[in-house]
């Protein structure tokens, strides 16, 4: 499907709606020059990626991410993360074609940072613990469990669209929300953003 291109900033904003498939109401801010048949189109292929992403994420998944390294079993200090099973994580998520170059750029620098501050003990994760770094929650979520194929009732709330960007919240439904952010690249949206993943968060500065 070809997509007219989201050109100027008009003076004001424009504010449409579409709806999705289940009937829930999705909002659009600020998306320029487009007819309201290509936001549609924009809109619900942007939420069909989100659902694909977040199905993939819970069935094929194999949800290895920064899994620790000990160098000896009767260590009680993990010596860093395990690089090995880091590099086949960032090649699963290039092979689903769900993500941006900067996104999986992103996930792997946290995973080299972790992983410098494990060896160097500027962060101490010990066996057994919490590790010092993220928030204890699910980063793909924010959350700590999910309701059973939650994917089938994603709702896309507050999207702003700016040229080939969009920044939105998903929901499950409830007072649930979550930030993520796409680029459509050759009219396929990417996910290039997921708030569970922001550096400035889920790393304890230095």
């Amino acid at each position: 499907m070809k997509y007219l291109k989201l050109t100027s900033l008009l003076s004001s904003l424009v504010l449409l709606s579409a709806c999705n498939q289940n009937g829930n109401e999705t909002t659009s801010k600020g998306i320029e020059e487009v007819q309201q048949g290509n936001v549609t189109a924009l809109l619900e292929d942007l939420r069909n990626r989100t659902i694909e992403l977040y199905k993939w994420n819970d069935t094929k998944s194999t949800h290895i991410d920064f899994e620790p390294l000990l160098l000896k079993e009767t260590d009680s200090i993990y010596a860093g993360l395990d690089l090995a099973r880091h590099e086949q994580r960032v090649a699963e998520l290039r092979e689903t074609n769900l993500f941006t170059d900067h996104f999986v750029e992103n996930y792997d620098q946290i995973a080299r940072t972790i992983d410098k501050k494990l060896n160097d003990k500027s962060s101490v994760w010990n066996v057994g613990e919490l590790p010092p770094f993220g928030n204890g929650a699910n980063p793909w979520c924010n959350c700590q469990d999910n309701p059973e194929k939650f994917w089938e009732n994603i709702t896309l709330k507050d999207v702003k669209m700016i040229n080939e960007n969009a920044a939105f919240s998903w929901s499950w439904g409830g007072d649930f929300d979550y930030k993520a952010k796409a680029i459509l690249d050759h009219g396929l949206w990417k996910i290039d953003y997921l708030e569970g993943f922001d550096p400035k968060t889920f790393i304890a500065s230095e």
